[in-house]
């Protein structure tokens, strides 16, 4: 993913309004970001920490997709969870399940879908074996090879903001 700026952040996300593009909190980390390992910035906004964030690129500028985090429930140390973007595997606190409300009236009328994500959004590590899932047996391994797997979350992720913005299989969106 090539870098963006600040500008580019907040100006992409089609369902919340500007104002609310405007009060959000970029990632803590935002200068040292490792754009080259990033197919989507994902983080959750460390001033509102029930509000998380999506920015993928696309041919026409970068999307973002606001997302409401559920407040933190009890989890088992024993169960686990899977991403249904990267389709990895974590003990159950780190896949969460996001709700984004629906671009245009549809989300104004209180509309959303959601999608079980890991919790901390790194899904672009995850797939790259950058980051490694918190599992008490170990990571699944797979036959895909990375980039096999990173063109399935990104089919994944195209089918998610399908679903948010109404428009046919995330039409225009890239992953580099």
């Amino acid at each position: 993913m090539e870098p963006l700026t600040e500008k580019q952040i907040r100006a992409s996300f089609v369902n919340c309004t500007k104002g609310e593009a405007a009060r959000m909190r970029l990632p803590l980390d935002f200068a040292e970001l490792p754009w080259e390992n990033l197919d989507f910035l994902g983080w959750v906004d460390p001033g509102a920490p029930l509000r998380a964030h999506l920015v993928l690129p696309r041919e026409d500028g970068a999307l973002g997709i606001s997302l409401r985090v559920p407040s933190v429930g009890r989890t088992s140390a024993v169960k686990s969870s899977m991403c249904q973007l990267c389709l990895t595997g974590h003990a159950s606190s780190g896949v969460t399940l996001l709700a984004a409300p629906l671009a245009g009236a549809r989300g104004r009328e209180g509309n959303t879908v959601g999608t079980y994500i890991c919790a901390d959004l790194a899904c672009s590590l995850y797939v790259r074996g950058k980051r490694q899932p918190k599992l008490r047996a170990g990571r699944q391994e797979e036959s895909l090879t990375v980039d096999e797997r990173l063109a399935r979350m990104e089919a994944n992720l195209n089918g998610f903001v399908s679903r948010v913005t109404g428009v046919g299989a995330g039409a225009g969106v890239t992953v580099a």
